[in-house]
């Protein structure tokens, strides 16, 4: 300890690489404010030795990204506070024939590439592209049913992460709600009493997070589409999890897909484009034309549209799709890993970890697919597993890449479902760090 702490400019000397990476000006502001809070403690300063030591941890997790790329070890695929699904390394260029047209050399419409994949994929009509699947209801309401009714399940009325509900969306965007059925039980006789020359439309929602067994009923889309046709409203499908291929080779459960709803005779199926899809954020909508026409015309979709960097990215996605090639889509490259593969992998690495002096092994596990789909659904997984210990997961996520696991039954889990094959040396050089530094 020191009765006076060190001068500011023999730290500033001894911080070079901060000052290189973040500027002289904010390494002694940091500076400056340290010392007052050391002052500000009473008592004798550290030694030099160790302000600096403190001032670096705070400098370096400064210079940190804002946004740092992470490992997932925790067995969720589609990890909703770590991006939703992966998704192809694309970027935007600084300018890009956003909305010019090359060929006329005049104003181009920004949605066009992009809604020509869409409508080439799924076989529709047309489509809308809005910043996430939650604004593309608030549109889809706002353009058809402000002031006017829309019918809805019991059993649909639902609450996905963030405190999003679907009674308060349906208010903002003006519409008024009809609860029909009950909580377990609805059927196509509940839809047709509830039909009045207010009905804008039928709207039937993905359970996208729970799932109801038992004494449970509910019509299925095509007899609601009838229903809805034949009574002159709309229906539309908030299906969310933009679920468009037979999830069955992977393990899961069949779902309905987005080409299966538009050919049961939804007027308007919307869906999340960070889901199954495995794209960018997006909300995407796709349907008859005289349903979305309304949409374009709207004051709100100007408010609501995807960025630049949003469309390259979905429409590099759709390509792949488009060209056959679904493994290239980093979400279906994870979820055709075998449970053999996913063994030998973790095996592997228990071996190389253990011969370090990391008391790890290899389990097995069930990992999901998650992000509000396939509610209830495992998926065969392996996993490294680790002594629990706090400090441990703590270095993993401060760590360079940050690693990202989870604690079950006493243990630390790095599950591989989520972890690419080509990241397994980056993650043992992580554990093997982390380890040393809870043994210190």
């Amino acid at each position: 300890m020191s009765g006076h702490p060190p001068a500011v400019h023999r730290l500033l000397a001894a911080l070079g690489d901060a000052v290189f990476r973040l500027g002289r000006e904010t390494v002694k502001g940091v500076i400056r404010d340290h010392l007052a809070q050391l002052r500000a403690a009473g008592g004798p300063f550290p030694e030099a030795s160790e302000i600096i030591g403190q001032l670096k941890a705070k400098l370096a997790a400064m210079a940190r990204p804002s946004y740092p790329p992470v490992i997932n070890a925790t067995g969720v695929l589609i990890h909703t506070n770590l991006g939703r699904s992966p998704r192809l390394p694309v970027e935007a260029p600084g300018y890009l024939a956003l909305e010019f047209d090359l060929e006329s050399g005049e104003r181009g419409e920004r949605l066009a590439p992009v809604r020509e994949k869409l409508c080439r994929y799924f076989g529709t009509e047309d489509a809308l592209v809005v910043t996430n699947n939650a604004a593309a209801l608030l549109l889809l309401l706002a353009a058809h049913a402000r002031g006017r009714q829309v019918i809805v399940s019991r059993g649909e009325l639902i609450e996905i992460g963030g405190s999003f509900r679907l009674p308060e969306i349906m208010a903002e965007a003006g519409a008024r709600l009809v609860e029909v059925g009950c909580t377990n039980r609805t059927h196509i006789a509940d839809y047709r009493k509830a039909l009045s020359p207010e009905t804008a439309a039928i709207l039937q929602v993905h359970r996208s997070n729970f799932a109801m067994t038992g004494f449970v009923a509910t019509p299925d889309t095509a007899s609601l589409a009838q229903l809805a046709h034949e009574a002159g409203v709309g229906f539309w499908v908030d299906q969310g999890s933009g679920c468009h291929v037979d999830l069955r080779p992977y393990g899961l459960k069949d779902e309905p897909t987005v080409q299966e709803l538009l050919a049961a005779g939804a007027d308007v199926v919307l869906f999340s484009g960070d889901k199954l899809l495995g794209g960018p954020q997006a909300g995407i909508l796709v349907g008859r034309k005289q349903a979305l026409a309304p949409l374009r015309q709207h004051p709100l979709r100007r408010a609501l549209r995807p960025d630049k960097s949003a469309l390259v990215a979905l429409a590099a996605t759709l390509d792949c799709y488009l060209s056959g090639d679904i493994q290239r889509v980093p979400l279906y490259r994870l979820l055709a890993q075998g449970e053999a593969q996913l063994k030998e992998r973790a095996q592997r690495l228990a071996r190389q970890l253990q011969a370090a002096g990391v008391p790890a092994s290899a389990v097995p596990t069930q990992a999901v697919l998650g992000g509000g789909t396939t509610p209830g659904q495992g998926l065969a997984s392996w996993a490294v597993a680790l002594p629990e210990a706090p400090a441990v997961a703590r270095a993993l996520r401060l760590g360079e890449p940050p690693v990202v696991c989870r604690q079950e039954q006493g243990k630390l889990l790095l599950d591989l479902k989520a972890v690419f094959p080509e990241q397994d040396g980056t993650l043992a050089v992580a554990v093997r760090r982390a380890w040393a530094y809870e043994s210190t």
